[in-house]
């Protein structure tokens, strides 16, 4: 019987015909939670893309290729190896022509340019920049891919250098390298690039700048107290709220396992940073948090840890005040690392470095409760620790 004739013939009776409309109703509700559930994980594949890692203890850099369709990873091709070098820091052009690669030696104390192939690839071009400051660590591009910032751990100062679009050749800006308290670590540059936050691991705080035309200029009131072994540090989308982790932090009298997050508000005008109310957060099990991530819906910071045992920490970030909770069943017990935790540019794969691991862990993760799923063949080889990683967007 076609559907317009049951039709009809439900007419004849009201009773029956509201049962239908019930079923109909019915079969609509559970086809949207049909398509609720089916949105909760990222499953749409991604276009295949690289990936570089430095490699410290052979001097060299390894691209990565990694498939769109199910985020693992494969090896592809290894820099030469240049002796006493160490790179470490890694930062990519957003025009993805030219790669930098901080080399931390005590020998080196400069950064390497390389030539980014179409398929990826890397030409070593010329010889070095050398950087004014020493040791060299972690290094990050702004938004408009004018300048790079490098923190130079020895010597308490970051260096900016302006970066020549067509040859990527690096300038060291006026007034450059600019003081940034004890050891500067960590750095991290706000999406809009007004602000400049670095941490200070041996003092436990966080030193921030405002960024203006290559110049850093200190926010008043810094450096701000974090906690013990102040190391990686995130912002969430909106630019409203800081989170950095303390991996050596004491949660004494409360909790007697080490390590936790501190949270900040980001004063949208000045930079300055203010705690959340709760903050340091950490998790009822597991140690020493040092990388963090935020998915790409801004809803939920990731912490990882070494080892795989309560090894990544899960919280929702509450959109109104910045306030983590942690989520059900978090801290997962999975494959994790100390070095590095991000998302692709998709936002389907979530990846972790690991020292003793020598390796990448990745997963895929679910949208609506943050949970995590290792990616088959996960953890990824790269035949030597990693250092730092960046992916191509």
């Amino acid at each position: 019987m076609s559907f317009l004739r049951a039709a009809r013939a439900a007419l004849a009776d009201q009773n029956c015909f509201r049962r239908i409309l019930a079923a109909v109703a019915m079969v609509l509700v559970l086809a949207g939670l049909s398509l609720s559930c089916g949105n909760s994980r990222h499953s749409s594949a991604g276009p295949n893309h690289s990936a570089y890692v430095t490699l410290p203890a052979s001097g060299s850099v390894l691209l990565l290729h990694i498939n769109g369709s199910t985020g693992a990873i494969s090896k592809g091709a290894e820099t030469p190896q240049v002796q006493n070098t160490t790179p470490r820091g890694l930062a990519l052009l957003p025009s993805k022509k030219f790669l930098y690669a901080v080399n931390s030696s005590s020998h080196a104390n400069s950064i390497s340019i390389f030539n980014v192939a179409g398929d990826g690839t890397l030409t070593l071009s010329g010889t070095p920049t050398p950087v004014k400051g020493s040791g060299p660590n972690a290094a990050v591009i702004d938004p408009s891919g004018k300048y790079l910032l490098v923190t130079n751990t020895f010597t308490d100062n970051v260096s900016v250098f302006s970066i020549d679009a067509g040859s990527g050749a690096l300038s060291e800006v006026a007034n450059s390298p600019f003081f940034a308290n004890a050891n500067p670590s960590e750095i991290l540059i706000v999406p809009s690039a007004k602000f400049v936050y670095v941490t200070n691991p041996g003092i436990g705080m966080v030193t921030a700048f405002s960024f203006s035309n290559g110049v850093l200029t200190p926010v008043a009131g810094s450096p701000f107290p974090s906690g013990a072994g102040a190391s990686g540090l995130v912002v969430d989308g909106s630019e409203r709220f800081l989170y950095v982790a303390n991996p050596s932090a004491s949660n004494l009298p409360l909790q007697s396992n080490t390590g936790n997050i501190s949270g900040f508000n980001i004063d949208s005008l000045t930079g300055a940073l203010t705690p959340i109310l709760g903050s340091p957060f950490t998790a009822a099990v597991g140690n020493t948090p040092s990388a963090l991530a935020v998915d790409p819906s801004g809803r939920f910071v990731y912490a990882v840890t070494p080892g795989s045992s309560s090894s990544i920490w899960c919280f929702t970030i509450a959109p109104t005040n910045g306030q983590l909770t942690a989520v059900t069943n978090s801290p997962f017990s999975l494959a994790a690392g100390e070095l590095f935790a991000f998302f692709d540019p998709s936002g389907n794969y979530f990846y972790i470095g690991s020292q003793s691991g020598n390796g990448v862990a990745a997963y895929t993760y679910n949208s609506l409760t943050g949970a995590l799923t290792a990616i088959s063949g996960s953890p990824f080889s790269t035949g030597n620790a990693p250092g730092k990683m960046v992916l191509s967007e």
